[in-house]
């Protein structure tokens, strides 16, 4: 039977070796399975150059193993310690905000820059020494590189990062004239002389947004690398999977990031209103590796610095927090952190134990959960996610419209457009989110809003041939409207919509637009939201029609058949009664709007269902369930209390 986990970060390192047991005790109290160890000692494991001790973290995972506690290793790159500094003096990261440059000290973390070639030889090294001395533990469950990895500041403007940038950017134009005329520089006479001309972007300023994107893109390809190498030295000596918990949008490529490395892992910290988002994510990181992803930091109680933040979290919420992750498809839900610091930089932040060793209130609900998922790990074990419905959510659509958004302020919350406008009317189903390398045969309907662009991983010709053989796609708003340089097009608004889709875009008004309304043929109304194209159709049916004056008669959603399947294009986005029209499907079970349902299959057939908004609800069976959590036999209309969870089984 698979084995799912529970657990929590652990800094042994800065308490007393006697506080082992007894924090074991607490752990195996409340049925805690799995820590994570090692992120931030660098120090404590070589404090001098060279004279590496990893005695007492092998005490440690030894001790946790004795007790059925796994251990995830981390490595300490994230905050080297100060002598390693004195040895590289220029390897701190330089940060640029509106044309000033300037040095960090060793004031918190993510000092490194990630191009120093002798940075990233400490970093092997470190990662290799770990390897070694926990190669064949069978208290090892895996690996986590770095901590929450990120482009902070946009990067380091150091010389060498300059020039390797400049490097970039000659091997992917070729000459300065082609990429001059590709960004647009002649306008306001910005073209460069030669490519040691160019800088990086002084962000907070008014600049090149295709500048801006291919410094992420290089940024990005910088802190793979700077991830893979780490990982390359931890393959010499084990098999345990290895991957990075990022707490990132997609603005830094979950997709390229995991192209090399085992399993998928993530943090997060949304706040009780923002519970739904951590919804949409997990629908995504299920379907970028074939295996379960790993939760590797969320929050007990509240989160924080030197001060509490962000709102208590009760000890419902925490539950269904928990639960969430593994009912979409996680086999593990780790918190940050397990014992308070008594000192430094996150004071205020809650945890499992304060720092006297005492659980806090919140600490009940890993107990709770631990209970759940011991009733349901059999039905857990023998049960998939599988989507029929697929959304499409890009790293490179991220990037553009973060520097391009065409639509005022949609920089600042691409994600949750993705979320609010489209993920959330299918709360009610099972959906992947999907970048555009996934492969497309297992769904029947993918919805494409804000594609940006159709170009990557042959996405364009994939889903015409996917389409023909008879799925259904959705397409827009604020699809197909740019190349990968950041450009729009100049023969047409799109690329290949308007043929595809058999219609003739009259207008485009790139506006938020909340008030504009449709209607369908019926005269049902449409409220719509997030950009207006304005279509006379050609070859398609006309599905819905804008009723604004200067609009009137002008299609806003239009449908074609093309060979065994149809495209239907999306004007602007429609409310989710409408989408859900569009889609044609049923749903799990009817329910209440504040029930995320989740359907699992299997060698057993099933649901979840769980309340996420902290009132009432209700779902309304369809057949008779085994209800795992209360031993019974159930049928017809449930009530949910808030943040309650079933786990149903089909009954036999």
């Amino acid at each position: 039977m698979k084995k799912f986990f529970i657990g929590a970060a652990y800094y042994p390192e800065l308490w007393d070796k006697n506080e082992v047991d007894k924090d074991i005790a607490k752990m195996k109290e409340y049925g805690m399975n799995c820590m994570r160890i090692g992120e931030f000692a660098w120090s404590s494991m070589e404090p001098r150059e060279g004279e590496i001790n990893l005695d007492f973290f092998k005490y440690v995972v030894d001790k946790l193993y004795e007790n059925n506690i796994f251990s995830i290793l981390c490595t300490p790159s994230c905050t080297p310690p100060r002598w390693v500094f004195n040895k590289y003096p220029d390897a701190m990261r330089i940060r640029s905000e509106r044309f000033v440059t300037t040095k960090l000290d060793v004031h918190s973390r993510v000092h490194p820059c990630k191009s120093h070639k002798g940075i990233r030889k400490e970093n092997a090294r470190i990662a290799e020494e770990m390897a070694k001395a926990f190669a064949d533990h069978p208290g090892v469950i895996g690996w986590q590189i770095d901590n929450e990895i990120w482009i902070y500041d946009y990067g380091c403007y150091c010389d060498r990062c300059k020039e390797e940038f400049r490097k970039y950017l000659k091997d992917k134009f070729g000459t300065i004239e082609n990429l001059n005329k590709t960004w647009g520089m002649y306008r306001w006479s910005l073209d460069y002389k030669d490519f040691d001309e160019i800088l990086p972007p002084s962000w907070k300023a008014w600049e090149n947004p295709s500048r801006n994107v291919e410094w992420v893109r290089f940024q990005q390809s910088l802190i793979n690398s700077y991830v893979y190498e780490q990982a390359e030295a931890i393959r010499k000596h084990s098999n345990a999977p290895i991957g990075t918990d990022l707490m990132t949008d997609n603005l830094l490529s979950y997709k390229e990031m995991n192209k090399n490395l085992d399993v998928v892992q993530h943090n997060h910290y949304n706040t009780v209103k923002n519970l739904y988002r951590n919804i949409f994510n997990f629908d995504f990181y299920r379907t970028l590796k074939d295996r379960p992803y790993w939760v590797t930091e969320t929050l007990l109680g509240w989160n924080g610095s030197t001060a509490a933040c962000n709102g208590y979290r009760n000890i419902g919420y925490c539950y269904i927090n928990s639960l969430l992750p593994i009912a979409h498809g996680a086999e593990m839900n780790l918190y940050w952190l397990f014992r308070s610091h008594p000192n430094g930089h996150e004071l205020g932040h809650g945890a499992f134990l304060n720092s006297s060793g005492r659980p806090n209130n919140v600490a009940k609900s890993v107990k709770m959960i631990t209970d759940t998922l011991t009733k349901g790990e059999e039905f857990l074990s023998n049960t998939k996610v599988k989507s029929k419905i697929a959304l499409t959510y890009t790293s490179d659509a991220t990037k553009m419209f973060t520097f391009a958004p065409i639509v005022e302020n949609f920089d600042h919350d691409v994600d949750l457009k993705f979320v609010d406008l489209f993920h959330k009317a299918f709360r009610h189903y099972n959906i992947d989110v999907i970048e555009t390398d996934k492969a497309l045969d297992e769904y029947d309907t993918i919805i494409s809003p804000f594609l940006a662009c159709a170009e990557y991983d042959g996405f364009k010709e994939r889903i015409v041939e996917w389409i023909n053989n008879g799925g259904t796609w959705i397409v827009g708003p604020l699809s197909d409207i740019m190349n990968e340089n950041t450009t729009k097009y100049t023969s047409a608004p799109y690329s290949f919509l308007e043929e595809l889709c058999g219609v003739y875009t009259k207008y485009q008004l790139p506006m938020e637009n909340e008030g504009f309304v449709a209607k369908w043929s019926d005269g049902e109304k449409i409220k719509l939201s997030m950009g207006c194209d304005a279509y006379e159709v050609k070859d398609a049916e006309s599905l819905a029609t804008y009723e604004i004056d200067e609009l009137d008669n002008l299609t806003a959603i239009a449908k074609r058949k093309v060979g065994k399947g149809h495209v239907i294009i999306l004007g602007s986005a429609p409310d989710h009664r409408a989408l859900l029209r569009l889609v044609d499907k049923k749903p799990i079970l009817e329910a209440s709007s504040n029930i995320d349902l989740v359907e699992r299959s299997g060698t057993e057939n099933g649901i979840i269902a769980m309340e996420i908004e902290g009132q009432e609800g209700y779902i309304v069976l369809d057949k008779k369930y085994y209800d795992v959590l209360n031993d019974s036999v159930v049928s017809g209309k449930l009530e949910m209390k808030p943040y309650s969870a079933y786990i149903l089984k089909v009954a036999k």
